[in-house]
């Protein structure tokens, strides 16, 4: 048994151990619980709900979800486990991530490890209890069935449709799986166009070999068609084709909800990105191996995409490991002066076996103490007061002052599962719902602008929970109508004063 732990063995394992043990974190963030809310609705009706039942202002409306195959577990777990299960799903989801990035790698264990320790890191803005964690497991067994097929001749391309048909009921980012086929068919057809135009493969990729013969791209392009097919799949139909176009027009969107818009690259979380970016473009400069046209095509395209929104970062994580590895490899052989692959290491004594099975338990034990500072109800119970309006929803749940509510949308889904079905929410995470001149109407009035009482009149809003500093509160308070009722280090709770 001691054998089998060669070095390689160790650097993976404990790589994973890493990457399991930095993705265990407080996982329920404020979108976490209208799906935990929506996938108790589910389990109590047995059945997806085709109308919004949880809002006061879309009460009725027509509601769309991509998500209810993710948000039924999401809710069991939660329900067996308390937050333990949501965060522990959540690293799991993570791990299992780059375990399929790893494939698609190349070079020494160690360089490997670091390039996906690295892209881990980037993606860390996108780790929460919530169905776009699946999208990233997704994301990343589509780029491997896509690598595979053009760069090792496995043709698994059968697999995609009935990934997309999964993805479309587990989430809205099945978006992604059509990025990259479009990324890697440009790609391929760039170099196509190249040999055609020049009579010889690109000189960029230099490879004969590199170029997929008509017949397989055909298919690729025939498996994009059957993909589209197989969105239908869900319990909308071919409505939910459209869904993507009608989240992305909703230009409230990009103004006003922090991760549809261009990361800030000033905050810590973000800076992996950059660092992935640029070790990825360097090495690829600094090193002589040809770079593939694919390649370079889903990493530019990926990280243009990151640059637009926040919650695309992650893409890159998922394209620019097998390019950054494959020339770092490439780049450390030249340094050593020779080709080809790296000198196979000496065999390993049993001494260092016994040496490597020490370290991984040290490590291992390490990593199992971190993952259990996150799994402590109060441990997170005191992040979530941190952050949401727990003493605010505390309150109402306790006195009962009358409605009906506005909130804040940040507040919006943790009042959903906090405070259903007595008090519907004004607005909250569901973006798809909300239509763009909604969202303008409610920031007018978040922000206290003028005509702002008329809409709260329009709604008979008698309860509004904001921010504990919030332009609207400021204006509540300087109103003879409205008196505050509530206010903690988070939110403040308004009612309307007796006539």
């Amino acid at each position: 048994m001691l054998r089998a732990l060669t070095l390689p063995r160790l650097v993976v394992a404990i790589t994973f151990l890493a990457i399991f043990a930095m993705a265990a974190r407080v996982s329920a963030d404020s979108d976490t619980w209208w799906h935990l809310r929506t996938g108790g609705w589910i389990v109590e009706h047995g059945a997806v709900p085709q109308t919004d039942p949880f809002s006061h202002t879309r009460a009725g409306a027509a509601w769309r979800i991509p998500g209810w195959i993710v948000q039924v577990p999401l809710f069991w777990l939660f329900d067996a486990f308390g937050y333990a299960g949501l965060n522990l799903f959540t690293a799991a989801a993570v791990t299992l991530t780059f375990a399929l990035v790893y494939p698609a790698c190349a070079g020494h264990p160690l360089l490997r490890a670091f390039a996906l320790v690295l892209a881990a890191a980037a993606s860390g803005i996108y780790w929460s209890a919530r169905p776009q964690i699946v999208s990233l497991v997704l994301a990343a067994a589509f780029a491997l069935i896509l690598y595979d097929f053009r760069r090792n001749g496995r043709n698994r391309l059968w697999l995609l449709p009935p990934l997309m048909a999964l993805w479309a009921n587990a989430h809205g980012g099945f978006a992604i799986g059509f990025i990259f086929l479009a990324l890697t068919l440009a790609g391929e057809g760039l170099k196509w166009l190249w040999s055609l135009s020049f009579g010889r493969p690109s000189a960029v990729s230099r490879q004969p070999s590199a170029l997929i013969p008509p017949a397989p791209l055909l298919g690729l392009i025939a498996v994009s068609f059957i993909c589209a097919l197989a969105v239908m799949l869900n319990p909308a139909g071919p409505e939910m084709l459209f869904y993507p176009f009608k989240t992305v027009g909703i230009g409230a969107l990009r103004e006003f909800i922090q991760e549809w818009q261009s990361p800030n690259f000033h905050a810590a979380e973000t800076q992996p990105f950059l660092w992935l970016l640029l070790a990825t473009f360097a090495v690829v400069a600094l090193s002589r191996r040809p770079v593939d046209i694919t390649d370079l095509t889903l990493v530019c395209g990926t990280a243009y995409l990151g640059f637009l929104a926040g919650r695309n970062v992650p893409l890159l994580a998922v394209a620019a490991p097998p390019l950054l590895t494959r020339h770092a490899a490439a780049l450390l052989e030249e340094w050593r002066g020779r080709e080809g692959e790296a000198a196979s290491a000496p065999p390993a004594r049993a001494g260092l076996l016994g040496l490597n099975w020490a370290l991984l338990i040290v490590i291992g034990a390490a990593a199992a103490l971190k993952v259990a500072t996150v799994l402590p109800a109060s441990v997170n119970e005191r992040e979530l007061r941190r952050l949401l309006p727990v003493g605010a929803s505390e309150f109402i749940r306790r006195e009962r002052p009358p409605g009906p509510m506005f909130n804040s949308y940040n507040f919006g889904a943790y009042l959903m599962w906090a405070l259903y079905p007595d008090y519907p929410v004004y607005a909250d995470g569901r973006t798809d719902l909300y239509d763009d001149v909604f969202l303008r109407e409610y920031l007018n009035v978040a922000l206290g602008r003028p005509g702002y009482q008329a809409v709260l009149d329009r709604h008979g809003v008698r309860l509004v929970v904001v921010e504990a500093e919030s332009l609207l509160g400021d204006r509540l308070l300087e109103s003879a109508g409205w008196r505050e009722l509530y206010r903690d280090d988070v939110a403040a709770v308004y009612g309307r004063a007796a006539p």
